[in-house]
């Protein structure tokens, strides 16, 4: 059913937005995502191709920063870290900012066209840092409220280095003798579209980013642990779990 938008949403720093709404449905509990397809075009549909073809059903969340970020989309976990089969790289769209709640497209260092099917969720305002940072990170939706608790939930579990983890302690994890198993992962069972329709979302106000043509240097955050170059969207990080081979 379409819904009329609020124009009175418009500000000078944020404006009124049309939205697909997705849903992913989580071993933690269901994240409901309502996306920028107007703001972000060529994101959306890229993201929704990913949808399309199931390529995140039964992938995990492989990386976690309290007060940073919690990042999925690219692998799934049999006894191993798998990368998924991933598309054409997409076309940077840095229009919007990183604020708390946003969810943006993860991509390499020094290559602000490298997007493919990685995203990570805004646990704080970012956007000092990530909207103008590698050409700014391409922010193309926002979660909704009830949302949040499944990321505290998530943040807040313990983490092996940055993944986070299930029924695991700290020393378990610090063990060689440790075997991972998916059952120890944050999976993502499934991801569907709820709404198809473009107008489905009448209250949303996502912010402009407007620090992404700032000339001062990009200060790096705090929870950022590849000083600034992000180079931990890479899957060489997770290679240190090979040995941990499921039976």
């Amino acid at each position: 059913m379409k819904k009329l938008l609020l124009c009175g949403l418009l500000t000078a720093t944020s404006f009124a937005s049309h939205a697909t709404v997705v849903e992913m449905q989580t071993s933690q509990g269901a994240i409901k995502v309502d996306l920028f397809d107007q703001q972000t075009p060529k994101t959306v549909e890229n993201f929704l191709s990913y949808i399309q073809s199931d390529a995140y059903n039964q992938t995990v969340i492989h990386r976690s920063i309290k007060d940073f970020i919690i990042q999925g989309g690219g692998f799934t976990f049999t006894g191993d870290f798998k990368a998924i089969t991933t598309s054409p790289a997409v076309v940077n769209e840095p229009e919007l900012s990183n604020v708390k709640g946003t969810i943006a497209m993860a991509k390499v260092g020094g290559d602000k066209n490298s997007a493919t099917s990685q995203w990570f969720f805004n646990l704080k305002d970012n956007s000092a840092n990530l909207d103008k940072q590698n050409g700014g990170f391409t922010v193309f939706g926002q979660i909704t409220a009830d949302s949040y608790a499944v990321l505290d939930k998530i943040s807040a579990l313990v983490h092996c280095g940055e993944i986070p983890v299930v029924n695991l302690t700290k020393d378990q994890c610090a063990s060689a003798d440790t075997t991972l198993t998916i059952a120890n992962l944050v999976s993502i069972n499934s991801v569907v579209v709820l709404d198809n329709d473009p107008n489905s979302s009448v209250n949303l106000s996502p912010k402009e980013n407007t620090l992404i043509d700032d000339p001062t240097p990009t200060q790096p955050d705090d929870g950022d642990s590849s000083s600034g170059s992000m180079s931990w969207l890479l899957p060489l990080l997770l290679l240190g779990f090979k040995r941990r081979r499921a039976a």
